[in-house]
């Protein structure tokens, strides 16, 4: 089974050269990449790093753009590099819930040019709000229709601040779950903490089709985040996820490996099985 980071960002040379523009225009990304050092990726420099780290195939995000312009021009950026390394990358598109009939069409779009998923959709980012879930219906019937799952950015109601944190906590993710049951959903940083309280009967019938991926883990928990959330919810529902280039993704790799209280059965899950089921990856590999 191959070797998937199921969370990764990419961007356009355009944006990577001159983040100055980007960041006059979104608020979002100005948090995020206003300091230099800061770093943004390209394609080519994560064909680059999955070959030192050793993985076989990425799932590159599309960022969180408020304006629907900017998701259109990042999905085809993503669609090229798809085209341009078909065994390396997958991707997600993205688009902006609050722009109406037109995010619905290009997602529809993006989903015609090969796109395995919607996301990473970010309510603080894009301006909707998960304790108004209609919001997202239009994404979410394409999404349904298409027989896509949604990536969303998740925080933790308490802890240390960071940018790009926000407000997308649990209880949040949770009133999406419930307005919309048979969604199949990806809760990116360990879904805020979610898994935790699935030990709450109802929230674990709540999530039945969530999953979650690992993406920033250094940055929010020690390395005892996986054993702990597989104890809760199974190996089928994690997904290895770096968020390169926020991290590197052979160091992250190498620690998960090195996890004493995984088993091969365990790992072979994580690391590929659970991402090329969730994003229907099988003809990548076929």
């Amino acid at each position: 089974m191959p070797v998937i980071d199921a969370h990764v960002h990419i961007f356009p040379d355009e944006i990577v050269q001159h983040r100055e523009r980007f960041v006059a225009r979104d608020g979002w990304f100005a948090q995020l990449y206003s300091p230099e050092r800061a770093r943004l990726a390209t394609m080519y420099d994560l064909v680059e790093s999955m070959n030192v780290a050793g993985i076989d195939l990425s799932v590159a995000c599309g960022f969180p753009w408020l304006d629907q312009g900017l998701c259109s021009y990042h999905n085809d950026y993503m669609y090229e590099a798809a085209r341009t390394y078909p065994d390396r990358i997958a991707w997600l598109a993205i688009a902006s819930p609050t722009a109406g009939e037109g995010a619905s069409q290009s997602l529809e779009d993006a989903f015609d040019n090969g796109a395995s998923g919607l996301g990473e959709l970010n309510a603080d980012a894009q301006g909707f709000d998960l304790d108004a879930p209609a919001q997202l219906s239009g994404l979410v019937e394409v999404c349904q229709s298409r027989q896509k799952p949604v990536m969303l950015h998740a925080s933790e109601p308490i802890g240390h601040h960071y940018p790009g944190k926000g407000v997308s906590t649990p209880d949040k993710l949770l009133r999406l779950l419930e307005a919309f049951p048979d969604l199949r959903v990806v809760a990116a940083h360990w879904g805020g903490g979610l898994p935790f309280y699935e030990l709450m009967p109802e929230v674990r019938t709540a999530a039945i089709n969530m999953a979650y991926d690992s993406a920033a883990s250094t940055y929010l928990y020690d390395h005892r985040v996986f054993e702990t959330v597989i104890a809760l919810v199974g190996h089928d529902r994690v997904l290895f996820a770096s968020d390169f280039p926020v991290l590197k993704q052979g160091p992250l790799l190498n620690k998960l490996r090195d996890r004493p209280g995984l088993s091969e059965f365990a790992l072979t899950s994580i690391l590929g099985e659970n991402a090329v089921r969730i994003y229907s990856l099988e003809e990548k590999f076929a």
